[in-house]
């Protein structure tokens, strides 16, 4: 049953996790953004486009890769919303980045778990990278 307490519990934990999302997601979607004006974000595109083409994604994906790769989500979906996609891009960027996100972060972890860092990091791109190209070719 829903009480008064239940909601304003609910309520206070919704807001605090708007703030804390916010931390992320703002600086990291103006940052982009900057990118993105000042023409850095077409140099990094261009330069990327080819490697990104095999997953069926724009250059300018790299940059979300790599913010999610050593971020994490948040910091992907910031990046995922000053850039133009569609759905099967957008998908496929969700694949890639769940399956190998916040590797630093995680590799210590792993690392105190007595599992090879590398060997692990190694393994969750090598995942990623395959994934993004199969869902591309299947659906893309």
């Amino acid at each position: 049953m829903v009480t008064t307490d239940t909601f304003k519990r609910g309520l206070y934990k919704g807001i605090t996790t708007f703030f804390e999302l916010s931390k992320i997601l703002v600086p990291v979607y103006i940052g982009v953004q900057l990118l993105s004006i000042s023409g850095i974000l077409n140099i990094i595109a261009g330069f990327c486009t080819p490697i990104m083409s095999v997953f069926g994604l724009p250059g300018e994906a790299s940059l979300v890769l790599i913010l999610g790769y050593f971020s994490g989500g948040y910091a992907a979906l910031g990046a995922m919303a000053v850039i133009k996609l569609t759905g099967v891009q957008i998908t496929t960027l969700a694949i890639m980045v769940s399956i190998a996100h916040s590797l630093i972060t995680e590799g210590a972890v792993i690392r105190k778990l007595g599992v090879s860092t590398m060997a692990s990091i190694t393994l969750r791109l090598l995942f990623s990278f395959v994934m993004g190209f199969l869902y591309n070719f299947i659906f893309g």
